[in-house]
């Protein structure tokens, strides 16, 4: 594997963040890698853990020991973050013994680093009902930019979308179906489809601000200049700061989108939602997944055990 997973020295005069000096063998790898992730979100994720295992590396060649040295110099990530970065380097060699470039058996070794333990479930952040409330009054609704981020919350909040998939939305996937309007067969992670039903108030604002914006077709979402001109597209990082700075007005720090889609599924199992329907509008592959994602609380005020029928 030496000379597969050896970096050539990096020149005295390289920077940091200037691109690596990947041997040719290194970059076709890496691209055959990239290149099975289907989510941009998680080619980000392996591109930024290969690049950093390769320098790590330096000129010494992979081997278990030494992912174990850089697993454990990973120590302040966290466990999620660190096993993402495992995963990658699992693809990694998954494709060089595909490709005839190492044995079976060095492959086995090196995939033979275990995933970091994460004890217990984290629950993240979420909104009340009154709270979320509070949220959406934020923008200020008679400005373009305020019909544009009322849209944005209330998709979040409403429709529970993660932020890639609303910053790709395009007025094409609002349909009618059995006579209400619904997000039709959103790509979703993993390229799992679903059609999520957009609730009266988010439609309402949608209408505003298509009508605001003078949008017909194309991307939903759109930037604004400070002149107001309307762009062709958003990004999903301009979506996580209209969140952020949205949550900031109401006193809520370090809050973003992704809280909204969780603040969606509890208050949705808050109002007596079943289970299954909340996989669907999530877009989780198991029920066991949705259950881990909203946790569990003791309802005392209405307990479980109150009508027994004893």
């Amino acid at each position: 594997m030496t000379n597969l997973l050896v970096l050539a020295p990096i020149p005295p005069e390289s920077t940091a963040g200037e691109p690596l000096a990947l041997t040719p063998a290194q970059a076709r790898l890496r691209k055959m890698v990239l290149d099975t992730v289907p989510s941009p979100h998680s080619k980000r994720n392996y591109a930024k853990a290969l690049d950093d295992l390769f320098q790590f590396c330096a000129s010494r060649p992979l081997s278990r020991s030494l992912l174990m040295e850089w697993r454990a110099g990973m120590e302040s990530l966290s466990p999620s973050t660190i096993n993402v970065r495992l995963s990658a380097v699992r693809k990694l060699v998954g494709e060089a013994r595909r490709n005839n470039l190492i044995g079976s058996e060095e492959a086995a070794t090196l995939t033979d680093v275990p995933n970091i333990r994460q004890k217990g479930t984290r629950l993240g952040n979420w909104l009340t009902r009154e709270r979320a409330k509070e949220l959406l009054a934020v923008p200020d609704r008679s400005a373009l930019k305020g019909k544009r981020d009322y849209v944005i919350l209330g998709l979040l909040v409403g429709c529970a979308l993660r932020r890639n998939e609303l910053a790709e939305l395009d007025v094409e996937t609002i349909q009618q179906r059995e006579g209400r309007w619904v997000l039709a067969d959103l790509e979703g992670k993993g390229r799992r489809i679903r059609t999520v039903a957009i609730p009266i108030w988010v439609k309402q604002g949608i209408n505003a601000w298509m009508t605001a914006a003078g949008i017909e077709d194309g991307r939903l979402l759109r930037s604004i200049s400070k002149g107001g001109k309307v762009g062709d597209s958003l990004s999903d990082w301009a979506v996580w700061s209209v969140v952020e700075q949205s949550s900031k007005q109401i006193g809520i720090e370090h809050f973003g989108a992704h809280d909204l889609r969780r603040t969606c599924a509890k208050l949705c199992r808050k109002s007596g939602g079943d289970l299954e329907q909340i996989k669907f509008l999530l877009g989780h592959s198991s029920i066991q997944t949705t259950e881990r994602y909203l946790g569990s609380e003791q309802d005392i005020e209405i307990a479980v055990n109150d009508n027994l029928g004893l």
